[in-house]
Parts: structure tokens; sequence; C-alpha cells
């Protein structure tokens, strides 16, 4: 065991607290719905990126690089300043949801090198331009734009050429849990000299101005000579931050400038943006007396044309009281944190701890591009964790330090909550664009976090099932937007996936799953199934505008969507939970009956999505469909990703398990022979490695057919880089359906949306996204250990040439790596035609995972950081070099 994997079980022991600090600070905390106390719910208009540098915060913080406690008591950030721009760049700037052409979009460039899972070390980059920020010219340009043109981004106003930007690389190396070694490295790539402004910042999240009891008692933190800030908590204790060299100290309050922002007096003479305003326009609003509740250590740098200069910091927790001010204590502090030999040792040994790490769990034949995309994506994951605090009740009733709430808010968004109250750390599909968490993303997160750290992949899964999360109906929380939207059922899938990659051995954890999930399940059942015949609805699904209209609205006429891909996923969750008993049945026969249970009512889904017509004969495809109250019906044949799902919906039954289990094998013949319709579904039987296989599957082997005829064209479904989310044949067959006397258009659309739907910043008619590929490549991996070389498919579809199913499973998932993986010319497909992100040395090995990818050239798309569900290729290359 290497030590990255001993501070791991100890973590997990609870012999030492490895986690307790880490990358949990949010890169962005203006423009959530925590921190809207709006009437109708305009968050981002609410708290813009303007108000974010002047304004305190209620429920968490955001900042560069940085990091905080697992209760983030106190927030470490960096501070950036080029002498040009006229705000201090404390945190990154982006586009509101209102503003961009496609909805919300970050326009900088920062990248997750590197993290273990317990945070013992880390690497962030960022690229900071020399020039003045043109933040009037990225909002103007993309404001002006319209959905037909692609996003205007910081590339593309010229503001790196010349290579005119500073590099910027941050290290961070922990002595000990509460013990950080900071190595901040930068680079004055351009051909000048230029000067660059590094504050370190440390600073207490306000908790104390929210007038609630037992909250009041306000911490502080005190600048002393030699580089040092001394912060003091009642509960945490007192906290040191030692800077190497002579910086000056800095310090004012984390409180509002509401001064500025609303023309009030402000709570403090020293506000928020006071180091900001105090550096960039010589107003008094630091402290001269150097203590407040945020501090930063200023140092400044003139660097000449490719010239690297380094600072050493280091952050620590050295004792658990809070003591008096003493500047003889300060210098003791700073001596003991040693930034000379002591530093240098830990952060080598840190660095070559992760590099050990990573050597280990990289596979042998990988290349070493394999090896750089697992790392990156593995560091994503990591630093993608944010502590989430939203208690819905408090924040229902308003700001309790601002003016009485609107008697509306509690009939609003999230209305329905009043039960949630978190204070968690959480795995986020991205820092930036989504900083929040979201059901079903967290679910492919943690299939992707269990290959590195499965006990907080088995935590986070957990986490959304507890009472103060999952509502008392049995629903899941959605995301922070609309805990009310509905999201794919994919809970069940994914804790079986974490307990497979964990071992196959913590059957506590499954118990535990499995009870919270019988509640769910059920909410399904009685709220999304309002015909009762085992085709369900859900509307919304994460799916966004895949439909003619938004799935989440009311429809156009009068009636029910009954939808393909509602009934794949329940089939999918019917097939999940009958996996989970079918386990803990081998420890505990209590569980039969569920198991049984549970194989009926997937028999019954299964089949109703041909008895109630979502199967379409002529088109050989899935289909959603409207059914009116008359009983008629209106298919909406769209050829999407609703009509691939069922695939996923599959398992295999082997007759160990059914000789282990007699009363399941005696169930399952008595439902075969009083009810042979359902054969389809449940009674496929195949002989392997001396064992009877059954294979349960909500598609039938003639079905499959006609579906990877379709899926596994080029001209419809398949592309170089994974499948489409729509057919290509809309390119030039749009799909129209008259409802209502409206007519609504489907047309593919291989890049961003052209249509409003949920914002226009994410699109599922024609793009590439991880999940959904992956769950279908997984369900061809478990029919072709069925069918082995017994069924030989033309891959593609036209080409003459057959190939098993597990063949064309491993060539999906070398597709979707190839994304990711400098080409025979060097290029990446995820950078599109940017020139600079494809041939600079210095640019073309940082990878962005991107929400999803261009439908025909794999160009990288949506969030830049969905380190969440596109860190699924790090599965993709361990499962093809057979880890």
């Amino acid at each position: 065991m290497d030590a990255e994997r001993e501070r791991l079980a100890d973590a997990d022991s609870g012999v030492d607290a490895w986690r307790e600090w880490g990358p949990y600070l949010s890169e962005r905390a203006w423009g959530t719905v925590r921190e809207d106390y709006s009437e109708h719910g305009t968050a981002w208009d609410y708290f813009p990126h303007d108000h974010a540098r002047s304004r305190a915060y209620r429920w968490n913080e955001d900042g560069l690089g940085g990091i905080c406690d697992e209760r983030q008591t106190f927030c470490f950030a960096f501070a950036f300043w080029n002498g040009q721009d006229n705000i201090l760049k404390e945190r990154m700037f982006g586009l509101a949801g209102p503003e961009g052409n496609h909805g919300e979009d970050c326009k900088e460039y920062w990248w997750y090198l590197d993290s273990t899972p317990t945070h013992s070390w880390m690497t962030w980059r960022y690229h900071y331009p020399q020039a003045k920020f043109p933040y009037s010219e990225l909002h103007d340009v993309n404001r002006a734009r319209g959905r037909e043109e692609p996003e205007f981004e910081l590339v593309d106003t010229g503001i790196f050429d010349e290579d005119r930007y500073f590099a910027i690389n941050v290290d961070y190396a922990k002595a000990s849990p509460t013990d950080y070694c900071v190595l901040v490295t930068v680079t004055n790539h351009g051909p000048e000299a230029a000067p660059l402004h590094v504050l370190p910042t440390l600073w207490f999240r306000n908790t104390w101005a929210w007038g609630l009891p037992g909250w009041s008692d306000v911490p502080a933190l005190h600048g002393y000579d030699a580089g040092t800030l001394v912060a003091k908590h009642r509960i945490l204790g007192r906290l040191v931050l030692a800077g190497e060299g002579d910086p000056e100290a800095l310090c004012c309050d984390n409180e509002s400038n509401a001064e500025r922002l609303w023309g009030l007096k402000s709570r403090s003479r020293y506000p928020k943006d006071g180091i900001g305003e105090y550096l960039i326009n010589d107003k008094p609003l630091v402290n001269p007396e150097r203590i407040g509740t945020k501090g930063a250590l200023h140092y400044e740098l003139n660097l000449q044309p490719g010239e690297t200069r380094q600072i050493r910091l280091r952050l620590a927790l050295v004792a658990s009281s809070a003591d008096e001010w003493s500047p003889e204590a300060a210098k003791r502090d700073h001596a003991a944190l040693d930034l000379g030999a002591d530093f240098d040792a830990v952060v080598a040994a840190r660095r070559a701890e992760a590099d050990a790490y990573f050597a280990a769990l990289t596979p042998p034949t990988a290349s070493a591009d394999e090896a750089l995309v697992l790392r990156q994506a593995v560091a994503g994951l990591m630093w993608g964790k944010q502590f989430y605090h939203y208690d819905v009740v408090r924040w229902l009733a308003g700001d309790p330090a601002g003016q009485p709430a609107a008697a509306g808010r509690k009939r609003g968004r999230n209305g329905h909550w009043w039960h949630m109250s978190s204070f968690d750390v959480i795995s986020m599909p991205d820092p930036w664009e989504y900083p929040w968490y979201a059901a079903w993303d967290l679910a492919f997160q943690c299939v992707a976090i269990a290959r590195v750290d499965p006990s907080f992949a088995k935590e986070q899964l957990l986490l959304l099932l507890r009472e103060w999360y999952m509502h008392p109906n049995g629903q899941i929380p959605a995301y922070e937007w609309a805990f009310d939207d509905v999201n794919p059922p994919v809970h069940g899938w994914a804790a079986l996936k974490v307990f497979e990659l964990d071992g196959a051995r913590d059957f506590d954890f499954l118990a535990r799953v499995l009870q919270k999930l019988l509640m769910n399940f059920t909410w399904w059942v009685n709220r999304k199934d309002t015909s009762g015949n085992n085709v369900f609805e859900g509307g919304f699904l994460g799916l966004d505008n895949v439909g003619p209209f938004d799935r989440g609205a009311a429809l156009p006429i009068a009636g029910v969507l009954e939808q393909s891909d509602g009934t794949a996923w329940m089939s999918m969750y019917a097939l999940n939970l009958l996996e989970m008993t079918l386990v803990l049945a081998t420890h505990d026969r209590a569980y039969v009956d569920l198991a049984t249970k549970f194989f009926e009512h997937f028999a019954y889904i299964a089949a109703a999505a041909f008895e109630q017509g979502l199967w379409d004969d002529e088109d050989g495809f899935f289909y959603d469909v409207i059914r009116q109250a008359d009983g008629t019906q209106v298919p909406l044949k769209v050829r999407s990703v609703v009509g691939l799902l069922p695939l996923g919906a599959n398992t295999i039954l082997s007759s160990i398990t059914l000789a282990r289990l007699p009363e399941v094998a005696g169930r399952l013949r008595w439902f075969l022979t009083n009810k042979p319709e359902y054969v389809d579904v449940v009674g496929a039987r195949r002989i392997r490695d001396g064992q009877q296989l059954r294979l349960l599957t909500a598609v039938g082997t003639d079905h499959l057919l006609m579906i990877l005829r379709r899926m596994l064209d080029e001209e419809e479904f398949l592309s170089p880089y994974g499948l489409r989310t729509l057919s290509r044949k809309h390119l030039k067959e749009p799909y129209t359906v008259e409802l209502g006397g409206t007519e609504f258009t489907v047309g593919y659309e291989p890049a961003e949306s052209a249509t409003g739907l949920f914002g226009g910043n994410s699109n599922w008619r024609g793009p590439i996204w991880y999940p959904v590929n992956y769950l279908i490549i997984e369900g061809l991996r478990r029919f072709g250990r069925f069918f082995g070389e017994d069924l030989m498919v033309e891959y593609p579809t036209g080409s003459g040439v057959k190939k098993s199913l597990t063949d064309i499973a491993n060539d999906l998932s070398q597709r979707q790596v190839n994304l990711f993986l400098a080409d025979k010319d060097g290029k990446r497909p995820l950078f599109g035609d940017v020139e600079l992100f494809q041939t600079d040395p210095r640019w073309r090995d940082l990878l962005p995972f991107p929400e999803y990818f261009h439908g025909d050239t794999g160009a990288g798309l949506g969030a830049m950081h969905q380190t969440g569900w596109t860190a699924l290729v790090l599965d993709y290359i361990l499962t093809l070099h057979g880890r």
C-alpha cells in the first residue's frame, strides 16, 4: 500500500482526518439560488458578478484556486492584479444565464491538473492576461449575438496574442491534515516585462451577520510584519498563514460595501472589497491597525520576459484555542511553519507520492497521453468537491439581516422542500457553471470517484437518501434551481456500480441504499405512472430540449406524455433493485421476497413499452407518445436517445445465482409457465462457461437488431466520437408535429442549441453526451456477455463488417476516449478549431472536461469543467486496459 492509500485508509477508519481540508471552496457563489432573496427567483439579477467583490455572501464563498475546511469556517484563495484591470481578480468572470447567447458561460481559462483523493497533493493552473481584462467586450458581443452564432470567448478577443499572459501554478502539499505547504509559481510568457500583484487571501465565512442565536461571535485575523496573518476562531482555534519574504499585510472585513451597492451605511469602515479599492483606486478601505475578518499578503512582482518566480506559503492550524493577540507569538508561529528545507521536503514527498499513486492506478499498457487524461480527470473530480450549505426553511423566510421576505417566496421555488437542510461537502457537476449538486449528475460522478475513493462515493450516494435531503414522500431532490424537477432514477444503478468497484463486499452499504430506494421507487410508481399501465412519464428527465416541446411544462394539448426514456429508466431501476436484493438475499433470506417482486415488476414495465404503443414496428424504434383523454395516441417520431435508452435495461441471471436462491428460481419457473406472454423479456437462455445464463431485457433480440441498425449508422447516431443524442437524419428531415394549432419542430443541432428551452446552455438535439453513451455501452457489454459470438452485428451499418456486441462496446468506448487524445496530427478533437489550444505546447496538454461534444467534430461544448460525468473517461480507459 502506497502512502496515499495509507492516508485514505486512515481517513476512512477515523485515525486521521485527511479529508478535513480540501478544495471545497466554490469557483462561483454569485447568481446561485441560495444567495437569491428576490421575490420571483431572479437569481442572476439579484446577485450579479458586479456585486460579488463588494457584497457578503450568506451561504457560501468563492475564490481562485482556493481551499477551506469541511464546514467552510475559513477560506483561503488567491487574488491577482496585472496593474491594468479596474477590479482585483478574485473570482472567475462569466456571463449570467440571460446574458450569454447560449446561457451562462465562464469566460476564463483555468485547469485542475492534479489531486490525490485526500488532497494531500493538488495543482491548479490559471492563465491571466497582462492587458486589461475585456469584461465589457465579452458581455456586449455575446449579448448581441443570436442563438445561431457561436459563443464569443476570451481567446477570440486576441488578448493572448504574442503570449501576453502569466501562467500561474499553485501546488498544495499537506504536511498534516491541517497544515498546507503552498507553492505559487508564476511565469511571464510575454515579450516584455510586466507587473503582477499576487495576494494570497485568508478570510472567514460571514455567519455572524445573519443575526441568528449562537452565530453572533465575530472571529478575527491580524496582520503582522514578515508576512504573517494570524486568524482566530472560537471553535476552530488559531490559524496562521506564513509567507516568505516581506509582503505587506492588508486587512479588511468580510462585510458588504453597502455604500457602493445601495448608497447606505456599511457595517464596517473596511468592507469586503477594501483590499482591491486600496490597491487599484487608492481608497483608505484597509484597516491601518491590520485587523479584520479578511486579510491578504501583498506580493508585488515585476517579471522579465520568460522569467519565473516562486512564492512559498504555509497555512496551518497551530492551536485548538484562540489565544490573545501577540506579535511575539506571531513570530514564533511564522518560524515554526518552516518555509525552507522542511517546506521543500514536504512538497517533494507529496509530489512523489502522488506520482506513485497514479503510476499504480494507471494500467501499464496505457499510453502516456491516456495517463495524462486519466490523471487530470481525477484532478477535476477531486477539485469539484464543494462545501454546500442550504437550509431551505430559513432561506424561504428571507435574509434575517435584511428586509422581511415577500410572502410569495414560500409558494415559489423549492417551497415544497421545507425539510431540507444541507451542510455538507458534495461533488458538484462543474465548480463554476453548476456549483450545486444535481442528482443524476452525482450518480455518474460517484461511479468515476469510486475508482479512486470508494468511501467518499458511497457517502455521497447515501447522503441524498438521508431524511434531510430526500423528500418525505420519497422523491430525490433534482438540483437547487428546482428540487421538484425529476431527474432519471439512476441512484440504484450507481450504488451497484460503486459496490462492485469497491470489491462487492460492503453489504451494509447496499442494504442502507436499498431501504431508501424502496421509498423512491414507490414514489415513481405512484406519481409518474398516472394511468397505472406501467408506462411512465417523468417530464424533464434531465434531457432538456430533446423533444419538440418542453417536457417539464404543461402539454400543448390535453393528455399525458408517456415517455420512452421514463419507461426505460424504470425498467433499469427495477433491474437494479432486483440485483441488489439478489446480492443481499444470499446473506439474508428476508430479501428473497423483494427479489421476486422486482423481477415481476421489471417484466411488467418492459412488456408495457410494447403493449402501450411506445414501440413503432414500422420504424423499428421507441418513441414518446401523447395519450389523449379519449385513449388515442399521438406518437412523437423524433429519433433520439429516448429510443436508445431501453438498451441499458438488461441484466443476466446465472444458474449459480438461482441455485443459491431456490425460491427465486421457483418463482421464475412459475412466472414463465403461467404468464408466457412475458417470455420475450425474461425467457432468453444461453450456456456460457459451464453455466446457464438467463437474459432479462427490455429489448428482445429482434427489436435489438432493429435498434442497432439505426444506432450504428453513421448517417444517424454513430459519430467518430460516440453516439449522438439525435439522429443526423433530422438534419435534412426535421421532425414537425402540430399540437393544439401550433407547430413544433426538432432538427439536428450538433453544437449549441438554437432554442431557448432550459436557458439554451445545453443541447440534446445532436451533440454527444457522456452519461447516456456510458449507459448504452454498458448495456451492450451485458448483451455481449450473454450472446458472445452467437450474435454478430454489422458495424458500422452498411459496412459489410460484422462484430460482436462486446467488440462494438469496446470501439464505442475508445471513440469516447479519443475525444481527449491527440490524433496523428497532434490535435485533440475536444479543442475544435482553436489553434492556440491545438498547437501551443503551453496549452495543448491542459485539458478541459466539457459538458458535451459536437456531434460531428467532437469539439467540447457547454460547461468546461464538467469533470463530473465527463470524468467517466477514466473508467473507459481503465476498462479498455483490463482494469
